[in-house]
């Protein structure tokens, strides 16, 4: 008789994709059911690369700012503001409370709301190519790398969205709460500008290590370039740095996300 409670106790106990998924197709379903948040999470990662099409065929500096554009978009919406707001919501209405107390655990529990959000986002790295390469831009060098600095993106971002729902107090107040990781995100892109002891600091942000493996993985830019000199065999080199900035940003959040997380609602 105790064999069978030893067997279902470590299935509880253990992290079951089958749970994972059919617990993602409901975040996802949710996720469809909501035009907004649908539109937010497809439709605005593609508007740069809709204008590109409109633009100057195969201009490399517009091709890099749209692409980038694109990927930073797609990091932000489905997976880090859309993952805010679903964990807040569900943690307010007692969703999360209910299922954590059944077999679900908590890895489970985290993944599902990250999975649509991470498939949206490289789904839409992968359309990038063809749309980028139809408004005259080439090929990615690296396809691989770009293809990797998008799902490391979507780790970073998940862990930047579990930190903050830590001190959201509900999901209207996510409008507001989410604003310093946006910030943090598009600075990198916005310090052309900027003198060259800001720009040193800018380049750490995650927003800036993205730019940095777009430009890598996609054109053979090295850093602060505007003329292609990198082969595929360099580009892996030249990427070790912005790839690096985004592990200790995930690793931050993460830590940040351990620290801060709240099943049940704020009071």
């Amino acid at each position: 008789m105790s064999t069978p409670t030893i067997q279902s106790q470590a299935t509880r106990d253990g992290f079951s994709p089958g749970r994972t998924l059919r617990l993602a197709r409901w975040n996802a379903v949710l996720m469809l059911r909501n035009r907004l948040a649908l539109t937010y999470a497809v439709v605005v990662p593609v508007l740069p690369l809709a204008l590109l099409l409109a633009g100057e065929r195969g201009e490399v500096g517009a091709g890099a700012a749209a692409i980038c554009s694109t990927l930073l978009a797609a990091a932000l919406f489905p997976v880090f503001y859309n993952v805010l707001a679903q964990f807040v919501t569900r943690r307010d209405e007692l969703v999360l409370k209910r299922l954590r107390t059944g077999e679900v655990r908590d890895a489970e529990l985290l993944v599902a709301l990250v999975l649509p959000g991470a498939v949206i986002t490289l789904g839409l790295a992968a359309v990038a190519i063809p749309l980028a390469m139809l408004a005259g831009q080439s090929a990615p060098l690296n396809p691989v790398m770009f293809l990797l600095g998008a799902a490391v993106s979507v780790v970073v971002f998940a862990a930047f969205a579990l930190w903050t729902a830590g001190w959201t107090k509900n999901a209207e107040a996510a409008q507001l709460t989410s604003m310093p990781v946006i910030v943090l995100a598009v600075a990198g892109q916005l310090s052309v500008g900027l003198p060259d002891w800001a720009q040193r600091w800018t380049d750490l942000t995650p927003g800036a290590a993205m730019t940095d493996l777009v430009r890598t993985s996609w054109f053979g830019l090295p850093e602060g370039s505007t003329e292609r000199s990198l082969d595929l065999a360099a580009t892996w080199g030249a990427a070790a740095e912005p790839v690096l900035v985004l592990a200790a940003w995930a690793v931050l959040a993460g830590w940040l996300a351990a620290r801060s997380m709240r099943w049940e609602p704020r009071v």
